[in-house]
């Protein structure tokens, strides 16, 4: 199909169809209730083949893990549609359920078919990140669960909408397994709204271009994305690498996890195989396999930034899973700690792709998102629940030091401002600032981490944290050092304490006036401390990253002899 159509006709038509779903996007973080979704971010939207439900365009304000799993999603409703034997105009499908369709139980998807003269065209996805899906712990990320029933109300794929019309009982459901039913009523208007949208700009593109036309520039997309992936891989060493990391443990048994990877590349082809990795394991960090498959994505999406968000970079790609693993456990295996089993994953995939591009990869980032629920009741006896995500150092590169304070590398989201959280939420920020001395040391050292102290301002509150690298740190790449290591805190009536199992732990109670505290790590350095110029260190010391002592002790003292 790539031959019928010109490329200038092509360029045109992939920036539209890259558009609609833009639109959907701020469509969507505009109209949303949750400060994850309206302020984090934490959403996506795209266009899915009609047959495969393969990615065919994502908006770039979308997580880049929702690039592959959304499709896993659209073929879950092809599958469910063909089951009913009947797919109309105007159908809606909704559910949650992470082992269909990736990710975890908080992730809300919505897939809508879009018909042009009475045919099945494409697909339509929305998925946002809900606040709260019922579950044992507000906000869903339970790092004591053992299956997926502790963690979320599981919703299969249903249709929402029939031939335009609501289910409104569906939408009665949904909101009574929801301890913030007003927040989901308004998550899910603004992705039904988003949906509209985009059939509305659909209608228009094909308007004007002709469904024949758009169909074949659809197809092409997909076999350029696959020329591009195998030329990228052409221009690299064949080799085979490895590299292996550990998860602190699984929230339940207190034992590192293993997580290996063994990357191959042969000609205009790569195999990524994960063979080694641990078992299934009884906690939350279990991942579904649709989610495994897209993390491998979302690692090379980040080592060749010019390739499209299209199924066809897959292609020339062979993902290998064990059965058994923890990156494909089957339901009803828990998998709400997903976030942090695939930022491992992406740790992996560049620790062994640095052997083979290390101009393309940098060293391991912060490595968690801390997840961090604090919730309670108001004076009034309305339910309230600050569930949000924190940041830390990325890694360096051989061009530059880290991001500090920067966010996982799993997503496009942003951290809230802490002037939102504070101003919908009785909480206050003690502290919000740059962890000095956190970053790993390099001719390019790695990021900050960050220091959050948050203190309760209702009378009670219970808190729970979801986090890792609390023992093992984010690693340097081709010679430099470590960051340092996630560290939780919580205040009560005797003093500061930190959690048994290091970065995980729940039912953590709170009175008025006491505080949690959170440490987050640093990103790995790049290349040896030996190299960085003394300036560079000593305008780190003049900044407040470094501290005096630890700027001498691991760089030397050759920085005092600056003058700033």
């Amino acid at each position: 199909m790539t031959q019928d159509i010109d490329p200038i006709t092509l360029a045109v038509l992939a920036g539209r169809m890259e558009q609609i779903a833009d639109e959907m996007d701020a469509t969507l973080f505009r109209a949303a209730f949750n400060p994850i979704i309206a302020e984090a971010h934490d959403a996506s939207h795209g266009l899915y083949h009609a047959v495969s439900g393969d990615t065919l365009v994502q908006g770039k304000s979308g997580l880049p893990i929702f690039v592959g799993v959304m499709s896993f999603a659209v073929k879950a409703v092809i599958d469910k549609a063909a089951e009913n034997g009947d797919l109309e105009d105007g159908d809606i499908y909704i559910f949650n359920d992470a082992h269909l369709g990736g990710t975890h139980l908080s992730d809300m998807r919505l897939v809508r078919p879009y018909f042009h003269d009475g045919k099945l065209f494409c697909y339509l996805a929305s998925v946002g990140h809900w606040h709260d899906v019922g579950g044992a712990v507000p906000g869903n990320y339970n790092p004591a669960a053992t299956d997926a029933f502790q963690e979320a109300f599981v919703l299969p794929p249903v249709r929402l909408a029939k031939a335009g019309t609501i289910q409104t009982d569906i939408i009665d459901i949904l909101m009574r397994n929801t301890r913030l039913p007003q927040s989901a009523q308004g998550d899910l208007n603004g992705q039904l709204g988003a949906l509209d949208l985009g059939v509305k700009r659909l209608d228009e593109l094909l308007a004007e271009y002709g469904a024949d036309t758009v169909r074949a520039a659809l197809d092409a997309l997909g076999d350029r994305a696959e020329v591009l992936m195998r030329s990228e891989l052409t221009d690299l060493p064949d080799g085979r690498w490895e590299a292996e990391d550990f998860l602190d443990n699984d929230g339940i048994t207190d034992t590192p996890l293993k997580i290996k990877v063994a990357l191959e590349i042969s000609g205009d082809t790569m195999t990524l195989d994960f063979a080694g990795t641990a078992d299934r394991c009884a906690g939350p960090v279990n991942i579904a396999l649709p989610t495994a498959v897209a993390t491998a994505y979302v690692a090379i999406k980040h080592i060749f930034p010019s390739l499209p968000a299209n199924a066809g970079v897959m292609r020339p790609i062979d993902v290998k899973i064990p059965d058994g693993s923890l990156l494909s456990a089957p339901f009803p295996a828990p998998v709400g700690g997903y976030t942090e089993t695939i930022l491992r994953m992406i740790d992996v995939i560049f620790a062994a792709a640095s052997n083979a591009a290390p101009d393309r990869v940098v060293a391991n980032a912060y490595g968690t998102i801390n997840a961090l629920s604090i919730s309670g009741k108001r004076a009034n006896g309305q339910p309230w629940v600050m569930f949000s995500f924190y940041g830390g150092g990325h890694g360096g590169s051989i061009e530059t030091d880290g991001l500090n304070h920067g966010n996982a590398p799993i997503s496009t989201a942003t951290i809230p401002p802490m002037e939102i959280l504070e101003a919908a939420y009785p909480v206050m920020f003690k502290q919000w600032a740059l962890r000095p001395d956190s970053a790993g040391a390099g001719t390019h050292r790695g990021g900050m981490g960050a220091t959050y102290e948050i203190e309760v301002l209702e009378e009670s509150a219970t808190a729970f944290l979801f986090g890792e690298r609390g023992r093992f740190a984010p690693k340097g790449a081709a010679g430099g050092g470590d960051a340092a290591m996630n560290v939780f805190a919580y205040e009560q009536a005797d003093g500061w304490h930190t959690p048994p199992m290091a970065s995980k732990m729940v039912g953590i109670k709170l009175q008025r006036g006491q505080s949690v505290r959170l440490d987050t790590p640093g990103g790995g350095g790049y290349g040896p401390a030996a190299g960085r110029a003394p300036a560079d260190v000593a305008r780190d010391v003049a900044g407040g990253l470094l501290t005096d002592t630890y700027a001498t002790e691991t760089y030397g003292p050759a920085w005092k002899e600056i003058s700033l």
